[in-house]
């Protein structure tokens, strides 16, 4: 690039509301990077809060624009200043970038680069498929919205072969799709907690084993397979549940599961964990558990192999590649609680598996950092904006 380029982030969450999970964390990593790296960022997101103006804040080189919220249907918001934004204030970008799908946003900012003459690209976050919650719902916005803001996308972005291969299974012409992975940011894992502190929190006894999952309390994310898979576990073990809850039922379901079971003392929910605090959780962890239908890649699963802790994911996550590429852990079949269970057994018991991820955590780390994807971001965009110069 000659001179700096101008992008729009266009994401329904960004920090600080983490509590959104990987949306508001890859939109936030992913500007911070492009920002260090000479592109002018805005982030365009929405206030949580049902009152107050739209405001804007500079964060570490990038400009964030909270947008005031008039109404709300969980975590979609209404914001009527999206339109005056996309008035006076779009056609300065040269290039606008939309993350995930299922909110009013993405619908509108699409709508004036169109009118603006502006490329924009599209990384659905593995929502293009609609799996859980709200189905019908999903399937009218694909039909009204969700559809036409894709077909109008100069490239579609997946963080995964699987993803990719959803794309295109839901319509998405191939030569559209752009498969770029997620990262993780170096400077989070360069000094790493104490080991036991989280250990010693969550009541874990001497000698006792600790299997961790780390995310969003969300139906989509297994929790009900995995606790039926800890339940046959022979040994002395503790699960540990850590993350804020996704107001779809999941939690209520797994706190009565958890009692159905006889679990009572041996599964700890702690809700969310942020920063250091999530670090703590995952170098304390034997094995990291991720269980989902469904994740275009699997954040968590790739912070605890930054933090040298093996790995057991089910193969709908996009990071189970890795995974096998890398023997850092074992991939199941999603849904088989007796796989499951085995799986964790045998990373309980293989102690040269669990030296050997921990002793390689600074190599893995450089494998999964973001210098690889932002680079190869950089070239979408790249390639975005000479079609468009021509």
């Amino acid at each position: 690039m000659n001179a700096p380029k101008r992008i729009l982030y266009v994401s329904q969450a960004c920090i600080p509301y983490l509590d959104k999970g990987g949306l508001a964390i890859r939109v936030w990593s992913m500007a911070r990077q492009l920002a260090r790296r000479g592109w002018l960022v805005t982030v365009l997101t929405a206030r949580r809060e049902s009152s107050g103006p739209a405001t804007v804040r500079r964060i570490e080189g990038v400009e964030v624009v909270y947008l005031r919220s008039v109404g709300r249907y969980h975590s979609l918001t209404v914001n009527p200043d999206t339109w005056t934004f996309g008035r006076t204030r779009l056609r300065s970008f040269h290039l606008a970038h939309i993350f995930g799908l299922y909110d009013l946003l993405g619908p509108a900012v699409a709508w004036w680069c169109h009118r603006h003459r502006i490329p924009y690209v599209v990384e659905p976050m593995g929502m293009y498929r609609p799996i859980v919650r709200s189905i019908v719902a999903k399937q009218l916005y694909h039909r009204l919205l969700g559809r036409a803001i894709v077909a109008g996308a100069a490239r579609v972005i997946a963080t995964s072969t699987l993803e990719h291969d959803e794309l295109v299974a839901g319509g998405v012409p191939a030569e559209k799709i752009a498969v770029r992975r997620n990262g993780v940011d170096l400077e989070e894992f360069e000094t790493l907690p104490g080991r036991g502190t989280f250990r010693r929190q969550v009541g874990a006894a001497v000698g006792e084993h600790l299997v961790l999952y780390l995310g969003r309390l969300s139906r989509k994310k297994g929790l009900d397979v995995l606790a039926r898979a800890f339940a046959g576990l022979d040994g002395a073990a503790r699960l540990v549940v850590v993350g804020p809850d996704d107001g779809d039922g999941c939690l209520q379901d797994l706190q009565r599961l958890i009692k159905a079971l006889s679990l009572d003392g041996r599964v700890a929910l702690t809700g969310p964990r942020y920063g250091r605090d999530r670090l703590s959780a995952l170098i304390d962890a034997d094995v990291f558990v991720l269980p989902s239908q469904s994740e275009n890649f699997g954040n968590a699963a790739a912070e605890a192999l930054a933090c040298g802790v093996p790995v057991v994911v089910s193969d709908r996550c996009g990071i189970a590649e890795f995974v096998r590429a890398t023997g850092t852990g074992v991939v199941v079949p999603y849904g088989d609680a007796e796989a499951l269970r085995e799986a964790i057994r045998e990373v309980l018991h293989d102690e040269a598996l669990r030296a050997s991820v921990r002793a390689r955590a600074a190599e893995l780390r450089a494998a999964l950092s973001w210098e690889e994807p932002i680079a190869q971001q950089e070239r979408i965009y790249a390639e975005v904006l000479g079609q468009a110069e021509q």
